[in-house]
């Protein structure tokens, strides 16, 4: 039976919604979070004027939103980063090792984003 069915034929796996995820996160960064910094980048070497720009929006409901949820990817997209390094040693690849691996890693992700917003607020 093909993965690609939907509905009562295939029931998604911890696997799949990870992988699936880590691809989602990996996409925000790329289209949201890396303009985000450039953006600052550019700002802080064009003047006090532009930065200040930049910082009143990263101050707003929108760009607090944005700077959250760029960490919560940053963060998640590490954790499962060093989880496939694991998997690149040729460990931790049996099936129950593979939903320990991750179950681990998404209890990784919440220590480390919580973390980091708490030492940054």
């Amino acid at each position: 039976m093909s993965p690609y069915m939907i509905g009562p034929y295939y029931k998604p796996q911890l696997t799949s919604v990870l992988s699936i995820t880590n691809r989602l996160c990996g996409v925000f960064l790329t289209v949201f979070t890396m303009p985000l910094l450039l953006w600052w980048g550019l700002a802080l070497m064009a003047g006090p004027e532009a930065y200040s720009t930049v910082t009143t929006f990263l101050g707003s409901f929108t760009g607090q939103g944005l700077v959250l949820f760029s960490t919560a990817c940053l963060c998640y997209h590490l954790m499962n980063g060093i989880r496939h390094l694991v998997w690149d040693t040729a460990t931790m690849l049996e099936i129950e090792e593979v939903y320990t691996s991750g179950k681990l890693m998404m209890v990784a992700t919440a220590v480390l984003f919580l973390l980091t917003v708490w030492i940054s607020s």
